[in-house]
């Protein structure tokens, strides 16, 4: 008996697959993650955002700071939270555990039944600089806070930049600046005692967009099929991987290969340096990110056992950012409608 679907088996054969190719499931690792900003004046309530989430089937949400209305929407809609205090707030949180202690009490306890936060972050791309040294002893002061309330879960952890490596090329040669090799070594120590990821800010469309002689698009939008860096053993098909896994190098070279890397941003904007910045562009590189989801998600060469979650950079287009590369990456319009398709609705 022919095995092969016939008739209408054969046309809901292939729409399923089409609906496969065109709709992944999933980002990147265990989840769909998509960063919240509010540098607009135009911007959807929380509820209208939450909602909006929801029926894009995205599971994740970070907040660079902690919203009290968002907090609230949040409350039983089943959405991952990450969210850390203001960079401002961090030498206070390392100096003065009282400080921490209500840091936890104010946007942790109030929350924690009905909101599922997940990820506390000290510090969002504040190395090298004069916060940085703070980092470890904030980190610390919050967990013991954590400890003390009974609450069990969350991964303190901060956000890194590429500025913080020395060299990155190939991946291999990465490591932290020797500035912040000691620093470094503390965190790393304190997120492996923990189970917590170090969070990183990767963006392909900057390296591209300064130096288009030498990265080539498809390298940058994941459009090789081919390796373009080969290091050693190891084989990019493209930049993002290779960023990761220049952290994970660097993790190495302080004895924490175990420190799992998440990206903490990753995207690329639609308008504001052309031709470096387009639509077709933005789409194909977060497609890229979105179609190494579901049963094959992504993993780097140098951490080929361990899926790399990532949060999308950004939820809406905000109009009040500096320029319009940095008002443009948002996925959605603030009405709501997408600037282009991405997401498959629930």
């Amino acid at each position: 008996m022919d095995s092969k679907p016939t008739g209408l088996v054969a046309v809901i054969s292939m729409l399923f697959l089409f609906i496969q190719i065109i709709c992944p499931a999933g980002v990147a690792g265990d989840i769909t993650g998509v960063c919240y900003g509010r540098n607009g004046n135009n911007l959807p309530s929380p509820a209208d955002t939450i909602a909006l989430y929801k029926r894009n089937n995205i599971d994740a949400i970070r907040m660079y700071e902690p919203f009290a209305d968002m907090l609230e929407a949040l409350r039983g809609s089943g959405l991952s939270v990450a969210f850390g205090p203001r960079n401002e707030a961090i030498q206070s949180l390392a100096q003065d555990p009282a400080a921490a202690t209500n840091f936890v009490a104010t946007w942790i306890l109030p929350y924690k039944n009905d909101v599922a936060i997940k990820w506390v972050t000290i510090g969002n791309e504040v190395f090298p600089g004069d916060i940085a040294p703070f980092v470890a002893a904030a980190i610390r002061n919050v967990n013991t806070a954590l400890t003390n309330s009974g609450v069990s879960g969350i991964a303190v952890t901060t956000v890194v930049a590429m500025s913080a490596l020395e060299n990155s090329y190939p991946p291999s040669a990465a490591s932290f600046l020797p500035d912040l090799t000691e620093i470094m070594t503390e965190i790393s120590s304190i997120l492996s005692q923990t189970n917590s990821p170090l969070m990183a800010n990767i963006y392909p469309y900057f390296a591209y967009a300064s130096d288009p002689k030498d990265i080539s698009l498809d390298y940058a939008v994941f459009k090789s099929n081919t390796p373009v860096v080969i290091d050693g053993d190891l084989k990019y098909s493209n930049m993002f991987v290779a960023m990761v896994d220049g952290f994970n190098a660097a993790l190495e070279k302080i004895n924490a290969r175990n420190v799992v890397v998440t990206v903490a941003e990753s995207g690329w904007p639609t308008e504001g340096n052309p031709p470096y910045t387009s639509v077709d562009n933005a789409r194909a590189y977060n497609l890229g990110l979105l179609t190494c989801g579901g049963a094959t998600r992504m993993r780097t060469p140098r951490r080929p056992e361990t899926a790399v979650d990532v949060f999308l950079f950004e939820m809406f287009r905000e109009n009040q950012k500096q320029g319009p590369v940095e008002e443009s990456f948002g996925m959605f319009s603030p009405d709501m409608t997408p600037v282009y398709t991405l997401f498959c609705p629930a």
